[in-house]
């Protein structure tokens, strides 16, 4: 890990020149902690570094893999924090007393502040702009970045289709169907057909290759669409829940408690600028 810096001389190859001074010394108004930090955990010196920086900054982020680190130097315990998901595991299992959310994009619990790969460090960025200087100078950064201006970090590293991932082309072709045809009545017999199996076969081998019912990942595919909706427009909730549907928003309710951890009107709160 490079040595920390706030802000001596640098110069790069391209003449760009950036003003630094030694972090050791230095008040921080926010310690980031990039990712591809693994084997620094295993650097005594580094971790003792980011501790003492961690004591005297307002706030601490960690992009990616960043968070092992900052797990290390035990800025995390008792907080919740994600990372990438193909590291979720190895961070809940060597440090047990850090809350692990494996299936968001970025997390902030207090002062700590955790994204789950590389390019969710970007909208971890963003988040951390709008804190600190509001919601124009953020979209005026999405702007430059060519980058979506608020992605929530409540929403899943995973589509649902992509999280089930069958292995056969007819379970492939049915969700493909279940999704193009959300606001219709979606039996398992209606599927089947899609899939061009018996009812009987199609829901043994469904829960084979998906690890669920098909009634319940039909119900996933529908609040992964409301949700999307929520974000994307100002269409009344129980509007969306008959779009996708669920029909009744009650139901809807229930499945994004379920699935988000808050209902659909919390979560459109918290995307409107």
């Amino acid at each position: 890990m490079a040595r920390p810096v706030a802000g001596g001389r640098m110069t790069s190859g391209a003449g760009l020149r950036v003003e630094t001074t030694p972090a050791d010394d230095a008040a921080l108004d926010t310690l980031l902690v990039i990712g591809g930090a693994i084997d620094a955990v295993r650097d005594q010196d580094e971790v003792a570094t980011v501790r003492r920086l961690g004591a005297r900054a307002a706030r601490i982020a960690g992009v990616c893999t960043g968070a092992f680190l900052l797990a290390g130097a035990g800025l995390l315990d008792g907080r919740r924090a994600t990372t990438h998901w193909s590291r979720a595991r190895e961070l809940q299992e060597s440090f047990p007393a850090v809350s692990v959310d494996a299936d968001r994009m970025y997390v902030a619990d207090g002062p700590l502040w955790t994204s789950a790969g590389v390019t969710t460090g970007i909208d971890l960025a963003l988040a951390l702009i709008e804190a600190d200087h509001g919601v124009e100078l953020a979209r005026r950064a999405s702007r430059e970045l060519v980058v979506y201006h608020r992605r929530p970090g409540g929403q899943s590293q995973f589509s649902a289709l992509s999280q089930m991932e069958p292995e056969s082309d007819r379970i492939r072709v049915a969700l493909a169907f279940a999704r193009e045809h959300l606001s219709e009545p979606l039996p398992v017999e209606r599927l089947a057909e899609a899939a061009r199996l018996s009812p009987r076969q199609f829901g043994r081998a469904f829960r084979i290759e998906t690890g669920e019912t098909p009634a319940r990942a039909v119900e996933r595919l529908r609040a992964e669409a409301a949700h999307l909706r929520l974000q994307d427009g100002s269409e009344p909730v129980d509007v969306i829940a008959r779009a996708v549907g669920f029909n009744d928003p009650e139901r809807m309710r229930r499945a994004f408690v379920a699935r988000y951890g808050q209902p659909p009107q919390a979560i459109r709160r918290m995307t409107r600028p």
